[in-house]
C-alpha cells in the first residue's frame, strides 16, 4: 500500500485552483478553511438557495454561490453534500456547468462506485477520504496535526488528477499523518462494512442492548450508563492509542479474563455470519439502492427511526449525568452553531 506524505506533495498546485466547496457541514467547513489556511485564496461554498448553512459560511469569511454558479466558475468542484443529494446535484447543477478539464473531488466513494452519479469524459474525478469526521479534521489541522487521508483517482483527463488530489489532501492536513492510496471501490464498501457492522451499528446496539439488560433487571439508569456508555471512551481510547493489546494491558486482571471469556459468548459465529450478509448487501448494491429509495420518499422511515432512537431512556439518562461533568463539552467536536 502506497502513502504519501506533505513532502510528496506539491501544495502551491491547489493553491493556484479557483474551489468550490458544494456544502458547509461538517466535512464542508473543515475542508473549506483548511485549505484556506494553507493559502488557498480562491475559495467560495457552493450551497443551494435558501441553505440554513449560508450564514454559518458568511460569518467565517467565505462567499457563498449558488452550485450552478460556482460549477461554471471553479477549477476544483469539492462534493462535500450528503451522499443522497449528490446525485441530484451532480445531474442539476454541475454536469452543465463544470469547465472542461476541472477536478470534481469526491469525500467518499459511493455515488460513483455504484453509479449514481457517472461524470462527464472530460473532467477529472478523484476522492480525498479523511478517515475522521469533518470536526476532527478540523481541529486536528488547527493543533498542528492532521488526519490520515484516502486517495483515489477515477478518472485523469487532465494526466494530473493524482497530484490535484495529493496537494488537496495536503492542504486539509493529510499530508501530516498520510495520505494512502486506494481505490473508490474498496473505500466505499469497507467504509460502509465498517459503519454498519462496527463503528455505529455494532457499537450503538450492543451499548443499548447491555443498557437495557440492566435497568431491566433493576438497576439504576444512571449506574448502566456508566458502565455501558460513559465508559466506552476509555476502552476506545486504549485501543486508538495502542491498538487492543494496549487496552489489554491497561485495564484490570478481571476485565481482561472477561474480555477473554464472555466477548466470544456475545460475538458468535452467527454474528459473523450475519456481518458476511451485510458486507454482501453492500457489495450488490442493494444497500445502496434502499438508501436512495428512502430518499425518494423523504426519508420516512429514516426520519421515524431517527425520532424513535432520540426518545430511548438512555439519552435522558445521559444528558443529565453529562451536565454533571462540564469539562465533558469543553472540549467538544461538535459545534452546531459553526458547523
Amino acid at each position: 500500500m502506497r502513502v504519501y506524505y506533505d513532502r510528496d506533495a506539491d501544495v502551491n498546485l491547489i493553491k493556484s485552483k479557483k474551489i468550490a466547496v458544494v456544502g458547509y457541514g461538517s466535512q464542508g467547513h473543515a475542508h473549506a478553511n483548511n485549505l484556506r489556511d494553507s493559502g488557498a485564496k480562491d475559495i467560495v461554498i457552493a450551497l443551494r438557495d435558501g441553505s440554513a448553512s449560508a450564514k454559518k459560511a458568511e460569518d467565517a469569511g467565505f462567499k457563498v454561490m449558488t452550485v450552478a454558479d460556482a460549477a461554471a466558475w471553479a477549477d476544483v468542484v469539492s462534493m462535500l453534500a450528503p451522499d443522497e443529494l449528490q446525485r441530484h446535484i451532480y445531474r442539476d447543477d454541475l454536469h452543465a456547468n463544470m469547465k472542461k478539464g476541472a477536478s470534481l473531488i469526491f469525500a467518499h466513494g459511493l455515488v460513483v462506485h455504484f453509479s449514481l452519479v457517472e461524470p462527464r469524459d472530460d473532467i477529472d474525478v478523484l476522492m480525498v477520504a479523511p478517515k475522521g469526521p469533518g470536526h476532527t479534521v478540523r481541529g486536528e489541522y488547527q493543533r498542528g496535526a492532521g488526519v490520515p487521508c484516502l486517495i483515489a483517482v477515477d478518472k485523469d483527463q487532465s494526466g494530473n488528477a493524482h497530484d490535484i488530489g495529493l496537494s488537496y489532501a495536503s492542504a486539509i492536513g493529510g499530508g501530516r499523518a498520510g495520505i494512502i492510496e486506494t481505490t473508490f471501490k474498496e473505500e466505499c464498501e469497507t467504509d460502509l462494512f465498517g459503519e454498519q457492522a462496527v463503528l455505529c451499528g455494532g457499537l450503538t446496539s450492543l451499548i443499548k442492548a447491555g443498557f437495557e439488560t440492566l435497568v431491566e433487571a433493576g438497576y439504576a439508569p444512571e449506574m448502566a450508563y456508566f458502565e455501558c456508555v460513559h465508559e466506552v471512551k476509555l476502552i476506545v481510547d486504549l485501543i486508538y492509542e495502542g491498538g487492543i493489546a494496549n487496552m489489554r494491558y491497561s485495564i484490570s486482571n478481571t476485565a481482561e479474563f472477561g474480555d477473554y471469556t464472555r466477548g466470544p459468548r456475545l460475538v458468535t459465529d452467527e454474528t459473523k455470519a450475519e456481518m458476511k450478509k451485510i458486507l454482501s448487501e453492500i457489495q450488490q448494491g442493494s444497500f445502496s439502492r434502499e438508501w436512495m429509495l428512502e430518499n425518494e420518499v423523504n426519508q420516512t422511515g429514516f426520519k421515524t427511526m431517527r425520532r424513535k432512537e432520540s426518545e430511548h431512556g438512555i439519552e435522558e439518562v445521559g444528558q443529565r449525568l453529562r451536565d454533571m461533568m462540564p469539562w465533558i463539552t469543553e472540549g467538544a467536536l461538535v459545534d452546531k452553531a459553526k458547523n
